[in-house]
């Protein structure tokens, strides 16, 4: 009789695991789902265009000939497959995978796949870096109007502390 509740525990036991891996197969697949939706391979493209401006900025201060384009062209290149090991989607996927499937439940997963494939949600899709920009720049030029009045209370808070700094050191004799 123990015998058959070890087995029949064993078989539960390889059942309930066997469902594990499908629910987090199905979980991880509709995360894969979401990030595609989302152009999440597209992630790290300003850092690669940051890189060759800065590849071509460089090139251009050297002020090499025009002759030596093919330079800057294999260092770009250079630059590109360094940035693909580090960052390329290949090695980013497995990792944002496991950040939305711990953040979202496989059923918020497919609620946010079906929304980014309405037409809202592909507009706000479209829109995005759009809007993420613009309010960028928006809180930037806001932000500028407070820098005088917090470096003020730099300098105030400072000089306030400058004096109990004076007590507090040891007097000399």
């Amino acid at each position: 009789m123990t015998r058959l509740r070890a087995i029949c525990t064993a078989v539960a036991l390889v059942c309930a695991s066997g469902q594990v891996l499908a629910d987090t197969a199905s979980h991880n697949a509709s995360a894969e789902a979401f990030l595609t939706l989302a152009h999440a391979d597209k992630l790290g493209t300003p850092v690669y265009m940051q890189v060759q401006q800065m590849f071509a900025q460089r090139f251009e201060q050297t002020k090499a000939p025009a002759a030596k384009q093919t330079v800057l062209d294999s260092y770009q290149a250079k630059a590109n497959a360094a940035l693909d090991q580090a960052i390329g989607w290949k090695k980013l996927k497995p990792d944002m995978v496991k950040l939305y499937t711990s953040n979202f439940s496989e059923s918020e997963l497919k609620e946010l796949v079906a929304f980014y494939k309405s037409p809202l949600g592909k507009k706000v899709l479209e829109k995005m870096p759009q809007l993420t920009q613009q309010s960028a720049q928006l809180t930037q030029a806001k932000l500028e109007s407070a820098v005088p009045v917090v470096n003020k209370l730099l300098e105030d808070m400072t000089n306030e502390l400058a004096p109990a700094k004076k007590a507090a050191a040891p007097v000399k004799k």
